[in-house]
């Protein structure tokens, strides 16, 4: 089965809302969005009139962690499923995409009903590695990120894993290693469903080779390699040509993600292993041809994420692409 579909709101969409993105992606024969967890705003408030209330029974506010008094007088964080109390001070995500639980639910809803698979995509500034400031709040962004995932029905959290820094290759995976599993384990406390997926990444300083990737997936188990073809071809210098180059991808990621793939896709201009841009797929020499063909002679299940500049409209074309291999190889027979 195919499945193609674009990372973000369609470039078309005029109205900009998650709502409009589901209903127009429906619209073009496209049956999956990977949301942008990007422009968000989390705050800290007082209760107001919410007394009683549990946080997801709010309307129009997403609260994504409850702090509460302890007898000493400090504050703690108590998560979301208790009523709220008068001395609680809620944290609040400020979302262009939505408002409300309700909302995430509805749009969950009607996602499903127009068949469109949702997944969601975590800032792409993330830092796992050095244990630093920005780690902290990229553990946060993970966690809420995995909140929202969890009530719009979205089925993977995709994540960047960050810079070395002045860290070695070692000591990086031993603390990315670390974090993942602080975060499977407040995954699993919160109840929360989607698996969480990291990125391989297309530039040498960044952690996320292909080797490191399925690295850390062995290590902590439950997670999901996501394999960007782009990244992959940039930081292995124009790798990808053959059918067996892309054949072998699969193979490796077969014991992890069980049948069910889920990769992105764009052109890609880069120099001495390095991404310097993702471009229109027409563009460079990464060729989707070549994978469409690996996908229909294995008969992969697979959906295809487009992160090329032109969104949508490489999406389609990466469809048509396919059929037109299908039909080449069914004349043939």
């Amino acid at each position: 089965m195919f499945r193609f579909g674009l990372a973000g709101i369609p470039l078309s969409c005029k109205g900009r809302t998650l709502k409009d993105a589901i209903e127009d992606t429906h619209r073009m024969g496209l049956h999956a969005i990977e949301i942008q967890l990007l422009r968000v705003n989390v705050q800290e408030r007082n209760v107001i009139d919410e007394v009683g209330l549990k946080p997801k029974e709010v309307d129009s506010s997403i609260i994504i962690e409850v702090l509460r008094p302890d007898d000493e007088g400090n504050y703690q964080p108590i998560g979301i499923e208790k009523p709220l109390e008068e001395e609680d001070i809620v944290l609040q995500l400020f979302w262009n995409l939505a408002t409300s639980y309700s909302e995430l639910q509805m749009l969950g809803e009607l996602a499903k009903e127009l068949d469109i698979r949702l997944t969601l995509h975590t800032p792409y500034y993330m830092d796992l590695v050095s244990n630093g400031e920005l780690t902290e709040k990229s553990l946060d962004s993970i966690i809420w990120g995995g909140i929202l995932a969890n009530e719009v029905n979205a089925d993977i959290v995709v994540n960047h894993v960050g810079l070395y820094g002045s860290l070695s290759k070692k000591d990086a995976m031993k603390n990315v290693v670390n974090n993942v599993k602080y975060l499977k384990k407040r995954y699993h406390e919160l109840k929360l469903t989607p698996k969480l997926g990291f990125e391989v990444s297309g530039k040498q300083i960044l952690f996320g080779s292909l080797d490191e990737i399925l690295t850390l997936a062995k290590k902590v188990k439950g997670i999901l390699p996501i394999i960007n073809f782009a990244h992959i071809h940039a930081r292995e210098n124009g790798a990808l040509k053959e059918q067996k180059d892309f054949q072998a991808i699969f193979e490796k990621l077969e014991p992890f993600m069980k049948g069910d793939y889920y990769v992105e896709f764009s052109g890609v201009e880069h120099e001495n292993g390095n991404e310097l841009r993702l471009t229109p797929i027409k563009k460079g020499d990464l060729k989707f041809e070549t994978l469409a063909t690996v996908i229909y002679e294995n008969e992969y299940n697979v959906t295809v994420i487009s992160c090329s500049p032109l969104l949508e409209h490489d999406a389609a074309y990466m469809r048509v692409i396919t059929e037109r291999v299908i039909l080449r190889k069914l004349g043939r027979k």
